[in-house]
C-alpha cells in the first residue's frame, strides 16, 4: 500500500465520532462451531473486530493491518475484555505470511490478488480460509466505488479454487451496520475439514 493508502487509513481512525465495528462478520459467527481452533490471522483487520471474536473464543490471534490507530484502539479493546492478540502494524501489500503457520485465516473486506497463494500457503493442512469481499453489481449499494476493490463474479471462488470450498454465496445483504452490501463469502478448507 503507498503512504497515501497508509494516510487515508490513519484519517478514518483518527476522526472524532469514529467508532470502528466492534461485532464480528456475521460469516465468522455462523461458522466458529466448525472453525479449528488453534492459531487465527484476521488480515485488513483494522480495529481487530473479528481478531478479538477469536481471541474471545480461544484463539491464539494476530491481526495485521497498515493502519497504527486502528491497532491501538483493538489493543485497547483487548485490554478492556482480557484477551491477548499480537498487533502486527505493516504494509499489506510487502507481509510475508510463513507458510504452514494458521489453522485460520480471516480475511474481511480487503483484497490484495497479490497475496492469493501466501493465503492458502499460510495454512496448514486441515486449515481453514473465510473470506468476505465486495464484488461488481449495478445495484445500489455500499462499499468501494472503485472496480479495483471489487470483485468480478465467481472470482473469489476462482482465486480459492485449489481449496477445498465448503460454502460460497454472492449476495446483496443488508449488513449489521444498516448499509446495503453486495458480498462474496468463501469457506474454504486446505486438505480435509475435519468433520
Amino acid at each position: 500500500m503507498s503512504d497515501a493508502d497508509r494516510d487515508k487509513w490513519e484519517r478514518r481512525y483518527s476522526e472524532p465520532g469514529h467508532a470502528p465495528r466492534t461485532h464480528p462478520t456475521p460469516l465468522l459467527e455462523e461458522w466458529l462451531a466448525r472453525l479449528p481452533r488453534g492459531r487465527a490471522l484476521d488480515l485488513a483487520c483494522g480495529a481487530g473486530r473479528n481478531a478479538l471474536y477469536l481471541a474471545v473464543n480461544g484463539y491464539r490471534a494476530d491481526a495485521m493491518d497498515i493502519a497504527a490507530t486502528a491497532l491501538d484502539r483493538g489493543a485497547q479493546r483487548a485490554a478492556e475484555l482480557g484477551v491477548q492478540v499480537n498487533w502486527i502494524n505493516i504494509d499489506l501489500d510487502s507481509v510475508v505470511l510463513t507458510p504452514d503457520s494458521y489453522d485460520l485465516v480471516v480475511v474481511v473486506r480487503y483484497i490484495n490478488r497479490g497475496l492469493t497463494h501466501a493465503l492458502m500457503d499460510s495454512l496448514r493442512d486441515g486449515g481453514y480460509l473465510l473470506y468476505e469481499q465486495h464484488f461488481l453489481t449495478d445495484q445500489e449499494v455500499d462499499g468501494p466505488r472503485s472496480e479495483r476493490f471489487r470483485l468480478q463474479p465467481n472470482e473469489l471462488l476462482e482465486m480459492f479454487r485449489v481449496l477445498r470450498v465448503l460454502y460460497y454465496r454472492e449476495n446483496l445483504m443488508r449488513d449489521p451496520d444498516g448499509r446495503n452490501m453486495a458480498l462474496a463469502q468463501l469457506v474454504a478448507c486446505k486438505g480435509s475439514p475435519g468433520y
